[in-house]
């Protein structure tokens, strides 16, 4: 057996072997999140690779791949997590494929628990109402409400997902159409509606942006308190500062979805509206919605 790589270079070139740049490049249908997050899962393997003395693709097999699938179980990751690292190695090894650096697919055949498919659950109204409609903070700067009503306005309103907000442009938001350009996963292009009190939120934050945000952030629509572009994790801050109880942001769009689908809103519509390329993700919701009129039957009905 060949004596261990020592050393921050030897590290490198080692990881190099398996050409993670040129497969991170190629991932261009993927969001940035994922992107980001199928490289940690596909390192975190190459790492533990290397502590079994495989170095490169070519000397992973299936067997290879179960014991690290095993390893990670040990660790007690939820199922949903083994499931996306397991999808970040499978892509992984069908472009290592292509590219010629292996002759077979050591992830065929590899069965993992797949994830459980629970969505974050759904806001009542009480909970909307306290989220969007919140007291007044006397010590609040009056800018920081403004921003929080449209941020949270535009994730319940419109349906968006964070990282949609969050790379918003002055541009893309047309007031007096009631209407916002937003760019979706994949790069893909789709128009939403505002609703009435995300148009009034939005004309309050923008009488007062040019106070908050540096020359240097541009067209973005929102800033956070050091005058810089927002990032999904000011988002989260504002939902930690403004919610009853701990609220995902990701809530808030499954939230629209459900509640319009519990309206009578035609799925394709909807499907439209989230910029699903897929109905049969929309198709998620219709089960939410049915589980909430079944529980609505049980609860009061009186022969339920």
């Amino acid at each position: 057996m060949s004596a261990p790589v020592t050393g921050s270079g030897a590290t490198v070139a080692v990881v190099d072997r398996w050409r993670l740049d040129d497969y991170l490049r190629s991932l261009t249908s993927l969001s940035e999140h994922t992107v980001a997050a199928y490289g940690s899962d596909v390192r975190g393997f190459v790492t533990w690779c290397a502590r079994s003395e495989i170095r490169s693709p070519d000397r992973v097999n299936r067997t290879t791949v179960r014991r690290y699938l095993a390893h990670l179980t040990t660790r007690r990751f939820a199922r949903r997590t083994l499931a996306r690292k397991t999808a970040a190695l499978r892509r992984y090894f069908r472009w290592a494929v292509t590219e010629g650096l292996v002759s077979d697919d050591p992830t065929a055949g590899v069965s993992v628990p797949a994830g459980d498919g629970r969505l974050p659950r759904v806001l009542d109204r009480g909970e909307l109402t306290h989220l969007l409609d919140a007291p007044i903070d006397p010590d609040e700067p009056q800018w920081r409400r403004w921003r929080d009503d449209a941020v949270l306005e535009l994730l319940y309103g419109s349906g968006l997902r964070v990282a949609e907000l969050c790379g918003l442009g002055v541009s893309a938001v047309a007031l007096d159409e009631r209407a916002a350009t937003v760019w979706g996963k994949g790069g893909k292009e789709r128009r939403v509606p505002l609703s009435d009190p995300t148009v009034d939120a939005l004309r309050r934050w923008l009488d007062v942006r040019s106070e908050v945000l540096s020359p240097g952030a541009g067209d973005n629509l929102f800033g956070n308190e050091r005058g810089k572009p927002l990032s999904p994790r000011d988002v989260r801050r504002i939902l930690d500062r403004r919610s009853a109880s701990p609220t995902h942001p990701h809530a808030l769009r499954h939230s629209f979805a459900t509640h319009l689908l519990d309206g009578g809103a035609d799925l394709r519509a909807v499907q439209e509206l989230l910029g699903h390329t897929d109905v049969a993700t929309t198709q998620r919701y219709t089960h939410v919605s049915r589980e909430r009129l079944s529980a609505v039957y049980r609860d009061t009905h009186p022969r339920a």
